[in-house]
């Protein structure tokens, strides 16, 4: 699916894209993705685990932008990727009721109203889809995506002990949250 470019103020006053992004955007999503699964414990994955060439991260882009199944949008500031975000409907008689969203901000940009103008947008698509229940995980700790998906609406019904492990050995909880629309 295609997000529209749409321009939003952010909380210093400075302007933002969201939109999808395309092919010739793949090197710096690969970026942006590496950088901030650096910045943070709270993504599924390490930087280095980041093992896509530029060329597939295009195609990814693109099977993205023509999938009717899932809408990716990414944030601009300057010109430049500073997050995105994501929700995916689920097939099915039986969970076609349901969609799942994820969403990175890189920690410059943390604060700064994004995550919320995005999940403002990722819950007028799920309404607009017919979605019945929004759902998401987050990691143990990560408190500030916790605040950001209860001012939305989402509670948590779950906990997965253990899902995560830091390289220091550390294991982490995975927390599940859904949202009834």
């Amino acid at each position: 699916m295609i997000f529209p470019s749409k321009t939003i103020t952010l909380k210093n006053g400075k302007s933002a894209i969201l939109r999808t992004a395309s092919p010739e955007n793949a090197a710096e999503m690969l970026s942006y993705i590496q950088t901030a699964s650096g910045e943070t414990d709270f993504l599924s994955r390490y930087p280095e685990e980041w093992t896509l060439t530029v060329e597939q991260e295009a195609g990814w882009l693109n099977a993205l932008a023509s999938s009717p199944y899932t809408l990716a949008i990414t944030c601009f500031v300057d010109g430049k990727v500073a997050g995105n975000c994501e929700i995916s409907f689920k097939r099915g008689i039986k969970e076609g009721h349901r969609a799942s969203v994820a969403i990175a901000i890189l920690q410059a940009y943390w604060g700064l109203g994004i995550g919320s103008a995005m999940f403002e947008e990722l819950i007028f698509a799920a309404k607009e889809h017919g979605t019945e229940i929004i759902e998401l995980e987050y990691i143990q700790g990560n408190d500030r995506a916790k605040r950001l998906y209860e001012k939305y609406g989402f509670k948590t019904v779950a906990e997965k002990p253990g899902v995560i492990k830091l390289k220091n050995g550390t294991y982490l909880s995975e927390f599940y949250m859904q949202k009834y629309l």
